[in-house]
């Protein structure tokens, strides 16, 4: 088998999610727009998160590490999308393809880490509130995102180092706005066999394991939530923890229904245009889910804003 770089592929046609001319000025407008308001409103939850002092507690620490990585994950296709758009050109490098590629399935991992962390956090909080300053320390906190970026960094770059090994045909026109990890394995003109099963194994680990403790942890603290007697006191926990269940929702509703969409469609098209909710509109509405349902965000906004007109 050889080598990638052996077989003298110096570049890949990214189709995007559309052919058509006419539609390019939309899809360019539509694009940028969604990209500069993820990297926003991300920012300012990161800014609000280290300015107030309230907001320096593990389930911040961790929204702010999610911000962070959604503004990287964001950043990891849609800018090259851009400029393929403005300058009318498809072209990436055999380079810049697995580069991508790479960071893609970096920050994606990140991102699932990210929100099982957070379950966790919330599962802490709720089921056992006596020890969570204790168990929650900033000790551990660093621990757990240490552990995510490691875990993450681990599977990116072997799924990258195995696509090196792949020999490529003719054929290098990619049906995607962006390098997405399947669509270039089957380009391969090589056996691809031990790539599919790398892919599966770390879908099953490091999408289902994290699923399964997200879903552990919510069944455990809605059992808590039943368990308290006043209503008052069911709502106080459960507004707690409602941001994230949302974004937990979001984004594993829209990467089950992008795949469970491409298997059941042979439109490569499609396909590419389904994944623009987990890739980009998902990172886009976080920063919105957790300012409109977060009182704690919303006080810290209000009272930075309020400090900006008293001092001007």
């Amino acid at each position: 088998m050889k080598a990638g770089n052996e077989t003298q592929i110096s570049r890949f046609l990214l189709l995007g999610l559309s052919e058509e001319p006419e539609l390019q000025p939309f899809l360019f407008g539509l694009f940028l727009s969604m990209y500069l308001v993820t990297v926003l409103g991300n920012l300012l939850i990161i800014l609000v998160t280290i300015s107030d002092c309230h907001l320096h507690t593990p389930m911040y620490f961790f929204l702010s590490n999610l911000s962070f990585i959604d503004i990287c994950f964001v950043s990891t296709t849609v800018p090259k999308m851009l400029v393929n758009i403005q300058t009318q050109s498809r072209v990436i490098t055999y380079a810049g393809c697995i580069t991508q590629m790479c960071f893609f399935i970096f920050f994606a991992g990140l991102d699932i880490f990210m929100l099982t962390v957070m379950a966790f956090d919330r599962f802490v909080a709720i089921c056992h509130p006596l020890h969570y300053t204790v168990t929650m320390n900033p000790r551990l906190c660093g621990l757990l995102v240490l552990a995510s970026w490691i875990m993450s960094a681990l599977n990116s770059s072997l799924q990258s180092l195995i696509v090196l090994w792949l020999s490529f045909c003719t054929d290098l026109e990619i049906p995607h706005f962006f390098c997405e990890l399947n669509q270039v394995v089957h380009l391969a003109c090589s056996d691809t066999f031990l790539n599919d099963m790398v892919m599966y194994l770390a879908s099953a680990l490091l999408g289902g394991g994290p699923l399964s403790g997200i879903l552990y942890s919510y069944s455990k603290i809605v059992s808590s939530i039943r368990g308290i007697s006043s209503a008052q006191g069911k709502y106080k926990s459960f507004s707690t923890c409602a941001s994230h269940l949302s974004v937990v929702s979001l984004f594993y509703g829209t990467l089950l229904g992008v795949y469970f969409s491409s298997a059941a469609t042979r439109n490569s098209h499609s396909s590419a245009a389904a994944s623009v909710m987990y890739t980009v509109v998902t990172p886009m509405l976080n920063p919105f889910i957790y300012s409109l349902r977060n009182k704690d965000i919303k006080r810290a906004l209000h009272s930075h804003y309020g400090k900006q007109r008293g001092g001007s």
